[in-house]
């Protein structure tokens, strides 16, 4: 037995009720459980129950075992003042108060469905090959499914939104500046995320301002910042020189910013063409945020990313090794990613601080196509078209990283199912 699933059956009422009493015999009629705490303090806020003839408001405290309330020292700590029960598997000693008098008991080991207890077991105590629900996830209703990973969208989202306040606030509360190192980081995709964040932060963004319309000026800085400046050749010397200058004129420093990596990579990927990109992107576009909380459906959005690399990168994809004319403008797959992961979450923070709304972040993950990996693709596996738009396979994401990989099957709306599915009390 384990605390997780006493919670999940105190929550859920789900145990026997009728003629219900404590272990002293008491008779207990429960109006309200209470609300999870997930904080430190009593495990169940604001609970109404009657024990025997008198109504009591206040906390439920649960463990496995009663004793575990000495183990725990709550019997030391003021926050379990007001626990008016204490709900348990097994009984083994009498728990007081501060005054002397008992707290009330209430052991569910004998109320408490077979089947409740075995189905809690397949879930999560026998080896399954992917996710402990991988039997049931076909079977899970349409709407149960939808409605869940709607709400794990928008926990992501929250959480990318965190992320995006954090930034926002290390830039001196500069929208701008913020979208640059956000930006920078999409740019760098996995292999190099960390490395072009790095880049991004180094650089004062009004220096990116004054440079502005200075298509090599901004190729030097990046390229250098990221020490990828090769002098094989006359333009690696000449960006070489260019750095050197800006590097002596604003005091740049890149100790602390690890190389971006080429290993494993397409070429298109390559950190020497993706930050030719984005010099080329903000040598046009130095006020890029307002544009992109203006900008009203993607086609708007994408427009603001059509650029022109310079005319070296249309030829090479690192110093010295030449090939035939591309032009490698950004592609439509590319640019999916760039707003599932960074200019989506941005408007979405955007408006939350203004305390505005804006449906033009769900509206959108529903027209992008849902992205392909192994998580999308496991779960299409279980169930055909599980993720058919970006909004349901960023949830998924969600959904295998916060829930599946950490065993919170009880917090999560499909497996917390699957307890309620053949309810027997009422």
């Amino acid at each position: 037995m384990r605390e997780e699933l006493l919670y999940h059956i105190w929550k859920f009422q789900k145990f026997e009720r009728d003629g219900l009493k404590t272990h002293d015999g008491e008779a207990v009629k429960i109006f309200d459980p209470g609300k999870l705490n997930g904080l430190s303090g009593p495990d169940f806020f604001n609970a109404r129950i009657q024990i025997g003839e008198q109504l009591w408001a206040g906390n439920v405290e649960i463990h496995i075992r009663s004793s575990q309330w000495y183990e725990h020292s709550h019997e030391v700590d003021s926050n379990y003042d007001n626990v008016i029960l204490h709900v348990v598997w097994v009984h083994d000693a009498e728990i007081y108060r501060e005054n002397g008098t008992v707290i009330p008991c209430l052991v569910l080991k004998d109320l408490v469905d077979p089947e409740v207890l075995q189905t809690y077991r397949e879930l999560l105590e026998v080896r399954h090959q992917k996710i402990n629900c991988e039997n049931e996830f076909g079977y899970f209703s349409d709407f149960s499914l939808d409605h869940w990973l709607e709400r794990l969208y928008f926990q992501r989202l929250e959480r990318k939104s965190e992320q995006i306040e954090k930034i926002f606030i290390s830039t001196g509360n500069d929208w701008e500046a913020s979208l640059f190192i956000l930006l920078f980081r999409s740019f760098g995709l996995k292999v190099n995320s960390e490395s072009f964040g790095k880049i991004a932060e180094s650089i004062d963004f009004n220096i990116v301002r004054k440079l502005k319309g200075n298509l090599f000026a901004l190729e030097a800085l990046f390229l250098g910042q990221a020490g990828l400046i090769n002098s094989v050749e006359n333009y690696g010397r000449e960006l070489e020189m260019e750095y050197s200058y800006l590097q002596h004129k604003y005091s740049l420093s890149r100790e602390t910013i690890p190389t971006p990596q080429f290993f494993r990579l397409r070429p298109d990927n390559f950190p020497t063409i993706r930050l030719a990109q984005l010099a080329a992107l903000f040598s046009n576009r130095s006020a890029l945020f307002d544009e992109v909380i203006k900008a009203s459906d993607e086609k708007d959005i994408k427009e603001l990313f059509q650029i022109r690399i310079s005319e070296y990168w249309c030829g090479h994809y690192n110093f010295g090794k030449t090939h035939k004319i591309r032009t490698k403008s950004l592609t439509d797959s590319f640019l999916d990613l760039i707003l599932i992961n960074c200019l989506v979450p941005v408007k979405y923070s955007y408006h939350k601080k203004m305390g505005s709304e804006d449906q033009f972040c769900s509206n959108l993950m529903m027209e992008i196509k849902a992205e392909r990996n192994s998580v999308v693709d496991l779960f299409n596996g279980l169930r055909p078209k599980t993720a058919t738009n970006a909004m349901e396979s960023q949830a998924l994401l969600q959904l295998k990283k916060e829930y599946c990989e950490k065993n919170r099957c009880l917090e999560c709306e499909l497996g917390a199912s699957l307890l309620k599915r053949k309810p027997k009390y009422h």
